[in-house]
């Protein structure tokens, strides 16, 4: 139960930054006790996915505060986001991975439903933030892209480290941010509707 507690809210962060819970599991399984993860993901310790994933991350995070640039990103982060949600709660969850050599194999292992499950997951922040962040730019004129992406960044590391120490905790801030989030939106839509 705690498993898939740890896997929903990795999955949660991953709807806000892809790349901050992969970034995470890799580095506090290698660095710490706190985390070992099985065997088949192993490859999430290695220097040069880390390497990648840190480079990844610095991208979007780049990327991600700038005004247009956001919401493109935004949309192509609609694959990724969702993909490493997926990751995440499998690897969250501590289901180990196959060979995908077979689809139909795969579809029927014991990876694919958590897969899934961690995809319709992280789809929730991820599509909160896509509808969210233009409107965001509008009211602000684009001055609150930087300060958005920011806390986006900080809550998805804040909610990593939390799956890993205290997944009731992380799973009720994941709450907590997905109802900020859409509390807000609506006041972007009644801000926005006042303007127009």
């Amino acid at each position: 139960m705690i498993e898939a507690i740890t896997g929903l809210s990795l999955a949660s962060a991953a709807g806000l930054n892809a790349y901050i819970p992969l970034l995470g599991l890799g580095l506090l399984s290698r660095f710490t006790d706190l985390l070992t993860l099985p065997s088949g993901w192993a490859w999430l310790e290695n220097e040069w996915a880390l390497g990648v994933l840190g480079l990844l991350f610095v991208i979007e995070a780049v990327v991600d505060k700038v005004p247009a640039l956001d919401t493109a990103n935004d949309i192509l982060q609609t694959v990724v986001r969702p993909a490493s949600g997926g990751l995440v709660f499998t690897a969250g969850s501590a289901s180990s991975t196959v060979a995908v050599t077979d689809p139909e194999a795969f579809v029927n292992s014991a990876q694919f439903w958590p897969f899934v499950i961690g995809v319709c997951i992280a789809l929730v922040p991820h599509v909160l933030k896509l509808v969210a962040r233009p409107l965001v730019n509008l009211v602000s004129a684009g001055a609150g892209a930087s300060v958005l992406s920011t806390v986006e960044d900080v809550a998805a590391a804040v909610v990593t480290v939390l799956a890993v120490l205290l997944p009731l905790l992380a799973l009720a801030l994941i709450v907590g941010i997905v109802l900020l989030g859409v509390r807000g939106l609506r006041r972007l839509r009644a801000r926005r509707a006042q303007v127009a």
